[in-house]
């Protein structure tokens, strides 16, 4: 058995795969620990699995709550550039402490998460094999595909490439700072320079939480790339509780902005707005936004809770209102549930695209929401059975696709070979 080390951003749609992934694999046997920012430990703690705190001088306990609180209150490039600044601290952090730690914990192989930047570097400063995982919507480049935090829809032209092509590198320029502190350490501990965004992904294997199915066609995905579905499982979840008492028995509207874009009191009036009229109830989750206490009055009668236990509730939910967050879009497709989508920021736009193009629900963008936009879309989604049958087919993809068990074999192909692993993988 192994001694697997996570590395992942300090934010729910990063923890929530990761550790149940972690999870998985603990249950196999193997020792799991994740190396991140203190207030990452409560989760982490939650799912079985054991923590190694970095950045403790930087990053104190409730200074991630304290930031993302601030994003929470951006949308577009505002909240995207905020997001960078934040990412380029936490690389930093990461480049800085990560070594000793993992090193003085004997970790064998690293489950890195894309965004977690600065992993790459140290996983080779230290000589240990990585495996990439994609949780949020996969970031590998590629001309024909849209960039990632684009609502644009995907096309074969050559202007559509060349438009690629000129998004990819704006989105460049504005990361040049994580890049630039990443160079820096490269440079110091004599590692080549990256010519490609690409090479920063494992050549071992990489994981991503979308099926195929859920992704615009690719031509330039390594062999070792492997569409696994989601990683979701109850029992690696800090538990929520939940007032089931009051479901009604009507049709089911979940509503959720995520954990970080959901500041946005606008948002949640115009989607309670949207349903008053409906023969539904409508749930809505805050997200640690704010308490649903201390939350203003908003139209109708909407159920109004901090935090929601999303996986159970999705098996009720007719349709889903949502940020087009990585994860309440595979957990609603998961269930078979089709989707309002109102994307907010960073790959949100781009999610939100996905599921246009899957035709598995409507999308109203953030500068176009009014109660007058989203209702017609809300009754489109809910009256047409096209948007279900769709849903229907995601999750059987999904269904098909393996999910975590899955990418836990190809870890541990990983561990067992240190050779890529190369799709199709079947046990």
């Amino acid at each position: 058995m192994a001694h697997i080390g996570l590395l992942c951003p300090t934010a729910s749609g990063h923890l929530n795969p990761m550790t149940t992934l972690g999870y998985e694999l603990h249950q196999r046997g193997h020792k799991v620990t994740l190396v991140g920012l203190p207030d990452a430990q409560t989760k982490v703690l939650a799912a079985g699995l054991d923590f190694l705190a970095i950045g403790e001088a930087d990053f104190p306990a409730g200074a991630i709550p304290r930031a993302l609180a601030e994003l929470g209150e951006l949308s577009g490039l505002d909240a995207f550039r905020y997001t960078v600044d934040l990412f380029k601290k936490t690389t930093t952090t990461m480049l800085e402490d990560g070594p000793d730690v993992i090193q003085q914990a004997e970790i064998e192989v690293l489950l890195i998460d894309q965004t977690s930047f600065g992993g790459a570097t140290v996983a080779q400063r230290l000589n240990v094999p990585f495996v990439s995982v994609c949780c949020a919507l996969m970031l590998n480049r590629d001309p024909n595909v849209p960039p990632f935090n684009t609502a644009w829809r995907y096309h074969p032209s050559w202007l559509a490439r060349l438009r690629n092509q000129a998004g990819n590198h704006l989105i460049g320029r504005i990361a040049q700072p994580i890049r630039d502190v990443i160079e820096a350490y490269r440079q110091q501990w004599q590692l080549p320079p990256r010519k490609h965004p690409n090479e920063a992904y494992s050549t071992l294997a990489q994981l991503s939480q979308q099926p195929p199915e859920f992704e615009f066609p690719r031509q330039s995905l390594p062999e070792c790339f492997h569409f696994t579905g989601p990683y979701t499982n109850p029992a690696s979840r800090e538990p929520v509780d939940f007032p089931f008492e009051k479901l009604t028995g009507q049709p089911l509207i979940y509503a959720s902005l995520g954990t970080l874009q959901n500041r946005l009191f606008d948002i949640f009036k115009t989607i309670a707005e949207a349903c008053t009229d409906l023969d539904a109830q409508l749930v809505i989750a805050l997200g640690g936004g704010s308490t649903a206490a201390s939350f203003p009055a908003l139209p109708g009668t909407p159920l109004v809770v901090s935090y929601a236990p999303q996986l159970e509730l999705l098996k009720r939910t007719t349709l889903t209102i949502t940020h087009a967050g990585m994860n309440t879009t595979l957990e609603s497709l998961s269930n078979g549930v089709p989707m309002v989508a109102i994307p907010i920021a960073n790959d949100q736009p781009g999610v939100a695209a996905r599921i246009a193009w899957s035709k598995t629900g409507e999308v109203v963008p953030l500068k176009q929401l009014s109660t007058a936009k989203l209702k017609p879309a809300i009754a489109q989604v809910l009256t047409k059975d096209t948007y279900k049958k769709n849903a229907l087919r995601l999750q059987a993809a999904i269904q098909a696709a393996g999910g975590v068990k899955q990418a836990a074999d190809i870890v541990e192909r990983v561990i067992a070979t240190k050779q890529p692993v190369l799709r199709p993988f079947s046990t």
